[in-house]
């Protein structure tokens, strides 16, 4: 099973520089609008098999003209809503930088709560739960490998990739999840395997579409072990 991890597009407050959160109404500023409509070149000739989408506007948006191309109705999923950063929310950055949570959150985000919100480390175990919830359900409903599409907020795809990573909480810093960006894993028996993060090019489909081994091929890697391809970048 291969998930492609998808943060949405620029949004209003990306480009305001505040922490939107979960406010309400938050959508795509017009560079946003341009990248969703992007995704359907970059993306529209996979087999995806499935879209899943944070509830919140601005991933409702950047998937909607992919959908569109695909046939699929997004599944709303709750678990991937953006962190809940309580009293930050629609602060800006410039003011929260001088907060002393904030160097927590870069140094040990495992530790890092925020007030009346969430913690970072509760973020990534419901995101990941999810990711592994979805990825169960298509694989028991295709009996197949599966190709599909969660669209979501940066800190929380950061989040399962560190884990994906067999990294710490507290790398996830390290990792870097830019708008309109997609980062892919595939779930095996075995382990995860990365096989991109922060993917901005034209297209996935040359990493994306390598055909099986075939049978009896003495240098095929074992089943549910292979690596699905390199970087297009």
């Amino acid at each position: 099973m291969t998930v492609i991890l998808l943060r949405h597009g620029r949004s209003t407050s990306n480009t305001a520089h505040t922490l939107a959160g979960r406010s309400e109404g938050v959508d795509l500023d017009d560079k946003g609008r341009e990248q969703a409509a992007a995704l359907v070149e970059r993306l529209g000739e996979l087999p995806i098999k499935a879209l899943v989408r944070s509830p919140l506007l601005r991933c409702r948006s950047t998937l909607e003209p992919l959908a569109q191309k695909l046939g699929l109705q997004p599944v709303i999923e709750d678990r991937l809503v953006e962190v809940d950063y309580g009293s930050w929310t629609g602060r800006k950055i410039a003011d929260l930088v001088k907060e002393p949570l904030w160097a927590v959150v870069q140094q040990q985000p495992s530790a890092a709560v925020f007030p009346e919100g969430e913690g970072l480390a509760a973020v990534q175990a419901r995101a990941v739960a999810a990711i592994r919830d979805h990825d169960r359900k298509l694989a028991e409903e295709h009996q197949a490998d599966v190709l599909w599409v969660a669209c979501t907020h940066g800190d929380v795809i950061k989040s399962v990739v560190a884990d994906a990573l067999g990294s710490h909480l507290d790398s996830f810093q390290r990792i870097t999840a830019d708008p309109a960006s997609c980062s892919v894993i595939r779930y095996t028996p075995v382990r995860p395997f990365v096989v991109h993060v922060n993917h901005t090019g034209a297209a996935l489909a040359a990493s994306l579409t390598a055909p099986p081994p075939k049978d009896g091929d003495k240098d095929a890697a074992p089943s549910g072990d292979a690596v699905v391809g390199g970087s297009t970048d």
